[in-house]
């Protein structure tokens, strides 16, 4: 325990908060770092390369993974820079295999290499179907599609991505949760809505008809995309009414709401009527563009909820951001340690006071209380809990992103 830790403790204890209790509830929770951003949603099919739907990551910055062995190395590099332990979200399209299966052919054996990699480094496994890049998706309508061929083709691929996500939760020993996103939409407006959501409903309906073992499902919206901006068939509305209805997960992702609605906010509301929330923790700026988190007041907002919400054991908190134009690897690395600092510097909020203080409409004690706590040494504690995990940070840790990055930039 350092000096600069131990007068930390002891400035937060004078505010009645254990900083040990913060750092020890911290540690149990794993977060799910998203496979994509290693390689740009670029993933190992043979006969894919564009990720379409939607989806762009931009820039060339030397260093991306392309083979499956460059992905888990980078990844065994990132996950060695951040304290405690956590999971994997791996899409359909990063299987590892010599066969070229389509997507309605993927079988738990084209992903068998990962849930090895998986179990050697004990690290936890969710799940994604990839609804885009692929000819069956280049009308950017897949389950919601007219034509009944395609929906079945992508009705096949979600129940086979079920049964994979099945078989990493039993042998993992714990849920694979498999987050369901399509990219439907359409990009002027559109005459029969009703139509294309009774579709996908259906669609849906025939995925999950199958009661699945040792895996969780969950419904992601959006609030349009590329080429879709009309019109977004599975909209925040629509996978509302059918996680509640279903009780699957439902998947908000930062990015995926109006720039001006506050997703934390959303949190509590949808908790009242879920067992559990999926989130895809990313950054928009002025749409849907997955930058890289920072420690900005929209992650705390977020995890302040969490906490005081007491939502933390029914959230899976999963990040989904790309950026092409600086060290992949750094970008993984930085933006998982911000969605813990966030979370540690709420743990260290004196939430017994604030709650009082609300409670009995003591507004101006609130503002002076959440105002003060900024103030508070929250980066002590986080230096001791790095330094307790045995992760750089500050020079050493730019020192350790700035050498692998080097190392990797000749791919």
């Amino acid at each position: 325990m350092s000096a600069l830790y131990d007068t930390a403790r002891q400035t937060f204890a004078d505010w009645g908060v254990d900083t040990e209790a913060a750092m020890a509830r911290l540690a149990e929770v794993s977060i799910s770092m998203h496979c994509w951003q290693g390689d740009d949603v670029v993933g190992f099919e043979a006969k894919t390369g564009a990720s379409g739907g939607g989806i762009q990551a931009t820039g060339n910055h030397p260093g991306r993974a392309r083979t499956p062995a460059e992905l888990r190395a980078d990844l065994e590099f990132a996950y060695a820079q951040i304290p405690g332990s956590h999971r994997l979200n791996l899409h359909a399209m990063y299987m590892d295999t010599d066969a070229t299966p389509d997507r309605d052919e993927i079988e738990v054996a084209h992903f068998a290499p990962w849930i090895d990699w998986a179990t050697d480094q004990n690290l936890g496994l969710d799940f994604n179907p990839t609804f885009f890049a692929h000819a069956k998706a280049d009308d950017n309508l897949t389950l919601s599609h007219p034509d009944q061929g395609i929906r079945d083709f992508w009705i096949e691929h979600g129940k086979r991505s079920r049964e994979i996500a099945s078989a990493m939760g039993a042998a993992q020993g714990n849920a694979c949760v498999n987050n369901i996103w399509v990219p439907d939409g359409y990009k002027d407006i559109p005459v029969d809505r009703m139509a294309a959501r009774s579709r996908l409903e259906a669609s849906l309906d025939a995925m999950l008809v199958d009661a699945q073992p040792h895996m969780r499902d969950a419904v992601e919206s959006k609030l349009f995309g590329i080429g879709v901006e009309a019109c977004t068939v599975g909209s925040h509305e629509f996978y509302l009414g059918y996680a509640i209805r279903n009780k699957t997960l439902l998947c908000l992702d930062m990015g995926h709401f109006h720039p001006t609605e506050n997703v934390a906010d959303k949190l509590s509301a949808v908790a009242l009527s879920l067992d559990e929330i999926l989130l895809h923790v990313s950054r928009p700026m002025r749409w849907d563009s997955d930058h890289v988190i920072l420690l900005n007041d929209d992650i705390f907002a977020m995890a302040q909820e969490l906490v005081f919400a007491d939502l933390l054991d029914r959230t899976r908190i999963g990040l989904d951001f790309f950026d092409a134009t600086i060290s992949r690897t750094a970008a993984w690395v930085i933006g998982t340690r911000n969605m813990q600092k966030a979370l540690l510097r709420a743990l260290l909020m004196p939430r017994e006071e604030l709650q009082t203080a609300e409670a009995a409409l003591d507004y101006t004690k609130r503002l002076i209380l959440t105002e003060e706590v900024k103030d508070l040494p929250a980066s002590a504690i986080w230096q001791e809990f790095c330094d307790r995990h045995s992760v750089p940070t500050g020079l050493a840790l730019s020192s350790a992103l700035g050498d692998y990055d080097a190392s990797v930039s000749g791919r």
